[in-house]
């Protein structure tokens, strides 16, 4: 089964599974378990046409994540992995209510739903992550929650043409109306690239402060991890700004970071890891408590 989880992770995470090659092998292999179960909720939640049936594949799932019914292997392996690393399992149901939620007519009405959503089907990643990299500190975990947020806003802007080809708009409505654009005209193919741009630019701006927010957690990660934490943050957000290169054409095709510029930033990450000023602890007033005002009520946000 761990050798399932490897080739699963080599081959659908190229960008994470690149930057965990920094990692030692046990929190590698343990990353690649982790990351196999939240492939196994995405694709539970779309590899099923029909929506009824995804969603009892994902009430099912759910199940055996908390221990009700018998658990397929992976899962149970996963189960196991969460009782001796104290991972948490709120995270991992959190995350599969996020998958449930994209089964529905997908429309967001603004920032803080956005940023709700982001929290469930990313920040939830970066919460049981902390967990295989060996974080202990609370005061750590809501920078980690921003550095979920941060990258899901990024895949979204990445993604805006793919999703709405499928039905599903995430770029906030109320961003839309102001630039003139309604997330119909998104789904129907009609939606203004200038109007749109601009509304992606603004998305990336707001996935900006939570990057800048992630950084002043960095130094909690123990040193022999935190290299791959920082690679993964800095080619993540290399999309963004290879997007506003493009002027933020968002339906001009899936914007990629070729693999030059993806060694460009791993290099410097890399470096910036290495710093003397990556010594010492995050303190809890480091962390900018308004950037979660919407996740209260939810499960492990630390808002």
């Amino acid at each position: 089964m761990l050798g399932d989880s490897r080739e699963v992770f080599r081959a659908k995470a190229r960008t994470f599974w690149w930057a965990a090659q920094l990692l030692p092998r046990d929190a590698r292999d343990d990353a690649a378990l982790v990351y196999a179960f939240c492939r196994l909720v995405d694709d539970t939640a779309d590899d099923d046409r029909d929506t009824e049936n995804a969603r009892l594949a994902l009430a099912a799932l759910y199940n055996e994540v908390q221990g009700c019914v018998t658990a397929r292997p992976l899962v149970a392996e996963f189960r196991a992995a969460a009782a001796r690393l104290d991972l948490p399992l709120d995270s991992a149901l959190e995350l599969i209510e996020g998958a449930r939620s994209d089964l529905n007519t997908v429309r967001v009405a603004d920032d803080a739903e956005l940023v709700r959503y982001c929290y469930r089907v990313a920040s939830t990643v970066g919460l049981m992550m902390c967990a295989v990299l060996g974080v202990r500190r609370s005061e750590a975990l809501p920078h980690a929650v921003d550095l979920g947020i941060a990258m899901q806003l990024t895949n979204i802007c990445r993604d805006v043409a793919e999703d709405a080809a499928n039905g599903r708009v995430y770029l906030p409505a109320d961003r839309l109306a102001r630039v003139g654009v309604h997330s119909e005209d998104l789904v129907r193919g009609r939606a203004s690239a200038a109007g749109v741009a601009e509304v992606v630019r603004g998305t990336l701006e707001l996935a900006d402060r939570y990057y800048r927010s992630a950084d002043g957690g960095m130094r909690d990660l123990p040193p022999r991890v935190r290299p791959a934490i920082l690679v993964a943050s800095r080619v993540y957000r290399a999309i963004g700004v290879r997007l506003r290169r493009r002027r933020c054409d968002a339906l001009g095709g899936r914007t990629v970071v070729p693999w030059p510029e993806k060694l460009y930033w791993g290099t410097r990450a890399v470096a910036e890891a290495l710093r003397p000023g990556m010594r010492g602890a995050t303190p809890r007033w480091a962390h900018d408590a308004t950037l979660h005002a919407a996740l209260r009520g939810l499960p492990g946000a630390n808002a």
